[in-house]
């Protein structure tokens, strides 16, 4: 039976002093871990990757710590690092040691800086490889950026998060969604580089079931093949464009995907690139 393994969902609580925001992100007013599990059983998804939310709580990922440990059968752990902090490696090493710790990430923006060379970033990435530990980097607007740091760091795993493609909040989809689709296809030389499918509908400019979106993905699965492709929602990001069920729905019953492709894309890259599988119990 296939198991199906949503590459990046989030879960966070309601802003309050005790865990206070940094900011708000588009989104109900929480969506508890009690919540998701809700939401992935409903549409039969056995597990899921839990990307701490860097919108509401930046580099503090307690929150998702406390909803893996509720669950720990049903998610793996995925928490921001900043490249520029002065203890960043031994943050790094701290979460290897952390139950459900799956990878890192680096949100490639704001004042992480430009140069492929940065010792900061370049030092992430070593500590990363040390631990096993994948890195993924949101890097829209960044991509040769992401293919020079994988080329100075070839032991380093690097996931390319949410295609590389800048993606909406809210409707309607981007007037060229896939403009920059072809400085994603270029990372494809890089055999340690490996691309998160996660968001892909809601750069459709189509209703359910977004026949939109399958050139361009095809694109991607030839390039890269299947084996470095995630499939995942960014559930709750996407929740002004489309149901938690829509987003698994598009990959599960499309034609476009034989099942032995859907159960490559929708769990087995997964399992094999963060070394881990959910259990339900």
């Amino acid at each position: 039976m296939m198991v199906t393994i949503d590459a990046q969902v989030h879960a966070y609580e309601r802003n309050h002093p005790g865990r206070p925001w940094a900011a708000v992100l588009h989104g109900p007013p929480e969506v508890t871990g009690n919540d998701m599990v809700a939401a992935m059983d409903a549409v039969e998804v056995d597990g899921a990757v839990l990307v701490s939310a860097f919108t509401m709580y930046s580099y503090d990922a307690s929150y998702a710590i406390s909803v893996r440990n509720a669950y720990p059968g049903r998610f793996a752990l995925i928490k921001p690092v900043d490249p520029s902090d002065p203890a960043v490696v031994d943050t790094i090493a701290d979460w290897a040691a952390t139950d459900g710790a799956v990878a890192i990430r680096i949100m490639m923006r704001g004042d992480v800086s430009t140069d492929a060379a940065d010792p900061g970033l370049n030092q992430v990435l070593a500590a990363a490889a040390r631990h096993a530990l994948p890195v993924n980097l949101l890097c829209w607007g960044r991509l040769e950026q992401a293919g020079k740091l994988a080329a100075r760091n070839p032991d380093t795993q690097l996931v390319i998060d949410h295609l590389g493609l800048q993606q909406p909040f809210e409707p309607p989809a981007p007037p060229v969604p896939f403009a920059e689709l072809p400085k994603l296809l270029a990372l494809a030389e890089h055999a340690n580089i490996v691309v998160k499918i996660t968001g892909a509908c809601t750069l459709s400019q189509q209703p359910f079931p977004y026949n939109d979106i399958w050139d361009p993905l095809g694109r991607i699965f030839d390039e890269f093949g299947l084996d470095r492709c995630l499939w995942g929602t960014d559930w709750t990001r996407a929740v002004e464009l489309l149901s938690y069920q829509q987003g698994v729905d598009a990959f599960r019953v499309s034609d476009r995907l034989s099942d032995n492709d859907r159960e490559v894309l929708m769990g087995g890259t997964l399992r094999r690139v963060y070394d881990w599988a959910p259990s339900k119990t």
